[in-house]
C-alpha cells in the first residue's frame, strides 16, 4: 500500500463528521522535524537539518528539506545517531538562510511536531537571535496528543518509532529530519482518526481535548451520590461487575463526581466512564490504609484502566545460591532455601545489569548446574579468560571460593563498597581511553546494583520486624495508628476523641491481621506496599509506639551511594537525549 492511499483512507474516516469551528480536514498542517548538535539551543546547540511536510485533508501539498551548516563541530555520537557529518553540512546554507525559507514554506499553517517544545523551541530561539519576529503559529504536539489517547496495549511508549509501528507508517523514523517528518504525518493522521471517534472534529476541540466531557458522562453523575464524604478506595465496574478502575481519595464522593465534570482531563478516563455502570466505595480509616487497599485491589482485579501496579507478581530477583559451590542467578520466585536474594526488580533486563555488575567484581562460577563437592570437569571459556575461579576443574580450593562468596554476600547485604570501587575503577579506565560508551554500560550496571541493593536493605529491615506500631497526627488533629507485621499493613485506625489511647492501640493490635513470616525481602506483601509503609513511617511527625525486632539499616549500606547516581540520572534527563524526548512537559498553545 502506498503512502498516499494509507493517509487518504485514514482521513476518509473523518469526512462524515458534522463539524463546527475550523474543521481539521480543511486545515493545512506543516509537520516539522529538526536534527541538531545537542539538546538545548540556549546551551549553544545548533540546527543541522530541517525537514517538513505540508498536508491538508490527508494529501501531501509539499515537502521542505535542507541541511544547515552549524558552523561548529558535530559531536561524534550525534553524527552516528543521525548520519549527518561535518563534510555533509560544509556547503549547506547557514541558519540565517534556512530559517526564512522554512518560515515562508510554513506560512499560514498549523505547525505540528513530535515533542513540539524541542523543535519549535529551537526555531524560535534562532528567529529571536536573528531579530526576526515569530509568526503567530498555532502548534500541535503529537507526543502530547498520543499520551492522551494511546494505551499501553496500543504501544509500549509514545516515542515516534513506537507510534510509527502502531499506525503502520509508510516511513520508518531514522533520525533524519524529512523521514521523521513523514513518519509524523502518518502518526498525526492515525491520532486524528482516534480522537475523531471520540467526537473531536475541529482544531478548537482538539486544543481543549483534555477538558471535553460528553453528555453521556454528565448523565452518570448519580453514580457518586451514594458515596460518603470519607477517605477510601473506589472501584468503577461495568454492567457485568468487572472492575474497570481502582482509585483512592480523601473524599470519595467529591473525587468520583469529578470524573463526570470538566475537571477530569484524562481521555482514558472518559472512555472508562462511558463503560461504567456503577461505583463501589470502601471507606478507610487512614490515607495509608486506602493506598494499601488500592494496591491490593488492583493486583487482585487487574483493571484495564489502571496503568500501574496491576502485575506485582511480574518481578525478578538475583539469587546467591546455597550449595557446595554457590553461584548467582536471576529467578522469578523467592524460596525458603537459605539463599540470599536481591530485589525485586521490575524487569529481567535490569536484573541482568545488576548480575553483570556482580560477575564483573566477583569471579564466581556462571554455569547453571549443580557441582559436586569435588568436581572434575574441564574448565570453561570464562575460566580461561580469568573471569571465573573455575571450581569445576579443581583450580580453587573450598576455603578460597568460600571467602569470595562471603565477600559477595557482604556486598549484597551490608556493604557494597567492593562493587562500587571495582566498577568505578573500570569506568575511569575506559573513560581515560575515550571508550565512553563502554564506560556508560558499566555506569548503568553499577546504578542498577546500587539502587536495588539499597531497596533490598530497606525492605529486609522492615520485613524482618514481627510488629511495628506507629502513629501520626493528621491535618484534623486526629491520631492515626497503623500496625505493620513483617512489612505488611495488618491494621489501621484513628483514635476517637476522648478515648484512652493506650487501650485503643491494644484493641487494634489484638484485632490485627495475623501475618506469617517468610523468606526474602518481601515475604508478606508486595514491594510497593512495603515501600508505601516505609514512606509513611519515615515521614516527619510519625511516632513509634512499639517495635518488635530490630528495625535497622546497615551503616555502610547501599543507600549512602544513591546520591551520586540520582545526580547522574537528573543530569541525563536534563540533557534531553534525542531518542528519549518523552520526559519533556509539552503543552498546546498559540505561539507569539
Amino acid at each position: 500500500m502506498t503512502s498516499t492511499t494509507t493517509t487518504t483512507s485514514r482521513w476518509e474516516a473523518q469526512r462524515s463528521f458534522d463539524e463546527l469551528g475550523r474543521s481539521l480536514r480543511d486545515l493545512t498542517f506543516c509537520v516539522v522535524d529538526l536534527e541538531t548538535t545537542g539538546g538545548s539551543a540556549e546551551a549553544g546547540s545548533r540546527i543541522t537539518e530541517i525537514g517538513a511536510v505540508k498536508v491538508r485533508g490527508g494529501e501531501v501539498l509539499g515537502e521542505f528539506q535542507t541541511l544547515v551548516n552549524p558552523h561548529t563541530a558535530i559531536p561524534p555520537f550525534i553524527a552516528v545517531l543521525t548520519g549527518i557529518t561535518g563534510a555533509m553540512v560544509a556547503d549547506a546554507p547557514p541558519i540565517e538562510v534556512a530559517l526564512p525559507a522554512f518560515l515562508e514554506f510554513a506560512a499560514g499553517t498549523v505547525l505540528v511536531a513530535h515533542n513540539a517544545p524541542f523543535d519549535i523551541g529551537f526555531l524560535r530561539h534562532f528567529a529571536a537571535e536573528q531579530g526576526r519576529p515569530w509568526p503567530p503559529f498555532e502548534v500541535l504536539d503529537t507526543a502530547r496528543l498520543a499520551r492522551r489517547v494511546i494505551t499501553r496495549e496500543d504501544a509500549p511508549n509514545c516515542k515516534l518509532s513506537s507510534l510509527a509501528v502502531t499506525f503502520h507508517a509508510t516511513t520508518t523514523p531514522n533520525h533524519r529530519a524529512l523521514s521523521d517528518a513523514r513518519a509524523t504525518v502518518d502518526v498525526l493522521h492515525g491520532l486524528l482518526e482516534r480522537v475523531g471517534a471520540l467526537g473531536v472534529h475541529t482544531l478548537e476541540e482538539l486544543q481543549t481535548f483534555s477538558s471535553r466531557v460528553s453528555s453521556a458522562q454528565r448523565r452518570k453523575r448519580h453514580l457518586a451520590e451514594a458515596l460518603p464524604h470519607e477517605p477510601g478506595v473506589y472501584l468503577f465496574h461495568d454492567d457485568q461487575q468487572r472492575v474497570l478502575y481502582v482509585g483512592t481519595s480523601r473524599d470519595l464522593r467529591t473525587r468520583v463526581r469529578s470524573y463526570f465534570t470538566a475537571s477530569e482531563t484524562r481521555s482514558r478516563m472518559g472512555e472508562m466512564v462511558g463503560l461504567a455502570s456503577g461505583v463501589t466505595g470502601i471507606v478507610c480509616a487512614t490515607p495509608l490504609e486506602a493506598e494499601v487497599r488500592e494496591l491490593r485491589l488492583i493486583a487482585e482485579h487487574k483493571p484495564r484502566y489502571n496503568r500501574r501496579s496491576r502485575f506485582p507478581e511480574r518481578t525478578h530477583f538475583v539469587k546467591l545460591t546455597r550449595e557446595p559451590w554457590p553461584r548467582l542467578s536471576v529467578v522469578r520466585r523467592v524460596l525458603d532455601d537459605g539463599a540470599d536474594y536481591l530485589g525485586p526488580f521490575s524487569s529481567r533486563k535490569v536484573a541482568e545489569r545488576c548480575l553483570a555488575a556482580l560477575h564483573g567484581t566477583f569471579p564466581v562460577r556462571q554455569c547453571t548446574d549443580r557441582l559436586p563437592r569435588e568436581p572434575s570437569r574441564s574448565p570453561c571459556v570464562l575460566a580461561e579468560m580469568r573471569r571465573c575461579l573455575s571450581p569445576c576443574d579443581g583450580s580453587v580450593d573450598d576455603a578460597t571460593y568460600s571467602s569470595l562468596v562471603d565477600r559477595l554476600r557482604r556486598s549484597l547485604t551490608t556493604d557494597p563498597a567492593e562493587v562500587v570501587t571495582a566498577l568505578s575503577t573500570t569506568m575511569a579506565a575506559l573513560a581515560a581511553d575515550d571508550r565512553f560508551e563502554e564506560a556508560g554500560v558499566h555506569r548503568d550496571r553499577l546504578a542498577a546494583f546500587v539502587r536495588v541493593a539499597a531497596r533490598t536493605q530497606r525492605l529486609l529491615a522492615l520485613s524482618r520486624c514481627p510488629e511495628i506500631v506507629a502513629t501520626r497526627r493528621d491535618d484534623l488533629g486526629r491520631w492515626g495508628v497503623h500496625v505493620v507485621r513483617f512489612g505488611r499493613l495488618a491494621a489501621a485506625g484513628v483514635i476517637p476523641p476522648g478515648a484512652d489511647a493506650h487501650r485503643y492501640v491494644e484493641v487494634l493490635r489484638a484485632g490485627a491481621e495475623s501475618v506469617r513470616p517468610g523468606p526474602g525481602p518481601v515475604p508478606a506483601a508486595t514491594a510497593e506496599e512495603s515501600e508505601r509503609i516505609l514512606r509513611w513511617l519515615e515521614s516527619p511527625g510519625t511516632r513509634l509506639v512499639e517495635v518488635e525486632g530490630d528495625w535497622t539499616y546497615p551503616v555502610a549500606g547501599a543507600a549512602r551511594h544513591l546520591a551520586v547516581h540520582d545526580a547522574v540520572a537528573r543530569s541525563r534527563r536534563e540533557l534531553v537525549p534525542f531518542d528519549e524526548r518523552r520526559d519533556l512537559v509539552t503543552v498546546h498553545q498559540p505561539l507569539r
